[in-house]
Parts: C-alpha cells; structure tokens; sequence
C-alpha cells in the first residue's frame, strides 16, 4: 500500500510553518539565574579569608561558574536545510523571481492531468492569487530553515496530503507529485535566466540537489539522482501529463477575474516569456516584443529602485505587503 504522502500543489499552499518553540529559552535564563545566585552565595562564604586565599578563591570559582554557564547554555546553531551560499536561498529570497516562478507554475499547472484535485478543495480557484502566496511562505519556511524545522514542515506536508486523500476516496498519483516538483526546479531556472543570467552547471545542480532532498523528505517516488537525469523526465512528463481541459479554461477565467483585464493580459505575456515551447502552444502563448524589451531593461529598473512599481502593475493592491514580505535577499 502506498503511503499517503508527496507533494502536490493543492495542499502545499495551504500550510504555513510554524515558528519555533520558545521555551529551551526560558529554561536556560532561570539556570543562569540559578547560577548567579550559587556564585553569589560562594563569594559571601569566602569574606574572612585572608587576601591570598580570597583571590585564589574568586579565581576557582569564576572558572567554576563559566564552565557552568557554558553546559547551561549550549550552542543552538543547528544544520541549515540549504546552505547559506546555495543558489536556491537566492532565488527564492527575491521577489521578483519568486513572483516569475508562480506566475510559470500557474500557467502549466492549469494543464496538468490532475489539476481537478485543485478543485476537490476549490481554495485555489476561489482565490488564486492569496494561494500562490501562501504557498511562497510555505515554501520559503523550508528553504531559510534549520534541519530540524524544515523535516517536521515536510512531515506537516505529508499529513495534509493525507487527509485530503482520505477525503476523497482516492490516491493523488506519484507522477502528479514529481511534476509539481519539476515545475519549481524548472521555473526556478527559467526566472533566474530571463532576469538575470543562466545559472551555471554547478549551480543547476545545487538547484536540483535541494529539491531532490524535499522529494525524497515528501517520499515521492522515482525520483531522478542527477540533474541530467532530471532534465529527460522532466520532458517526458510535460510531454506526457499535460493537456487543456475545461479545468484548465476554469483555473485561467479566476485569474482574469481576481486579477482584472490589465494584470491578467501582464500575466500572459510573463507567462509567455517564462513556460517552455510545449506549454506555449498548448495555452496559445505568444511573447510580446515590448514585453520583452521591459524584462531587457530590468537592470535599470532595479537600478532606479522601480520595482514596486513593477509590482504594482501585476499585483492586486491588497497583496504589495505580502510581496515585500517575501524579500529575503541579504
């Protein structure tokens, strides 16, 4: 038997991490209150004695009472889940190529065999946009966290995938979670490029090393071990698993009407730059010359500080400080 769990668009953006536990802090405050207190009590013992034996004294116990608040306190630094230095923490630290990465996904996804079980929640549908940026929180608490938080985020992803299964009677296929994972690789790459440059080939791996421990930390099976690997399954599937469907017509009629005429028409045309060749003629996509001599000229944009101008030609009023939010360059 299969065991309920993988990832999967639906649920993913459902879920926000959880902040971590304060309470190891209060413990080691009142330990070192306990400390200061037993220092306190030796140096009182020791008044009487003559200046020799007084200094030699405070020197034992100082010693004494650092090597004490040394155990009471113990490093709290744990493993980062993606390295410090890791590509992955710079592009989904930056805002605009998070909103490219979502804006690329948004579009395939609609295409996807197993787009219905969008709708068998029907929260991304309802609100598309506010899902998207629950999943960019979602997926930015794994990304900038310790080992030990990002496990039990995954496992917290487990969990949801499994209820939702329960509820519906069914198994959520384990291809339909290795294209959801192929999608952010891919995306993450394509964002990285139209903005910036093409990531180099160590750093593709680095790109693809991340994501294949978060599909291995979601059990999903089958999985690719090197990027090469990587890249002829990831055509298969698109080859394979994507086709327009009246959910497909469904999922784009909520972006227009949550987005407005202006933003929606934006987003075709990012969309169009982002997705690769199958996607673009299964959606009708055609790249607009002036919109890519916009992203041509985003180096000045970023020069003159215009981007939340930018942001606010494709983004809802109500959603600018989620967008800010989502800024973890360093």
């Amino acid at each position: 038997m299969r065991k309920n769990s993988g990832w999967h668009w639906s649920k993913l953006e459902q879920v926000v991490g959880q902040q971590f536990d304060c309470s190891n802090s209060a413990a080691k405050q009142t330990h070192g209150l306990s400390i200061t207190r037993n220092h306190s009590n030796i140096q009182m013992s020791v008044w009487n004695l003559d200046i020799l034996d007084q200094v030699n004294m405070a020197s034992a116990v100082e010693s004494k009472v650092t090597s004490h608040s040394s155990a009471a306190t113990p490093s709290t630094t744990k493993a980062d889940f993606v390295e410090l230095s890791s590509i992955v923490r710079r592009i989904w630290g930056d805002p605009d190529l998070v909103l490219l990465i979502f804006a690329g996904s948004a579009a395939e996804f609609a295409l996807n065999r197993s787009v219905d079980w969008l709708f068998f929640t029907g929260e991304i549908p309802r609100d598309p946009i506010g899902r998207l940026f629950s999943t960019v929180r979602y997926a930015q608490d794994i990304v900038f966290a310790n080992e030990e938080k990002a496990l039990r985020t995954l496992a917290r992803i487990n969990a949801q995938h499994s209820h939702v299964e329960n509820e519906r009677q069914q198994t959520i296929p384990d291809w339909a979670y290795r294209d959801v994972l192929y999608m952010l690789i891919d995306y993450s790459e394509r964002a990285h490029e139209l903005l910036y440059r093409p990531l180099s080939d160590l750093e593709k791996a680095d790109l693809f090393a991340v994501f294949l421990r978060i599909g291995e930390g979601l059990h999903v099976k089958q999985l690719p071990k090197t990027y090469s690997e990587w890249q002829v399954d990831r055509q298969r599937h698109l080859l394979r698993d994507l086709s327009y469907g009246k959910y497909t017509e469904m999922l784009f009629q909520s972006y227009r009407r949550q987005l407005g005429v202006l933003r929606y028409e934006l987003l075709l045309q990012v969309q169009a730059l982002l997705v690769p060749q199958h996607v673009r003629r299964l959606l009708r996509l055609r790249p607009n010359l002036i919109i890519s001599g916009l992203v041509d000229t985003y180096g000045v944009i970023r020069s003159l500080r215009l981007q939340s101008v930018v942001h606010g030609l494709l983004i809802p009023p109500r959603h600018w400080d989620d967008v800010r939010k989502f800024d973890r360059r360093v």
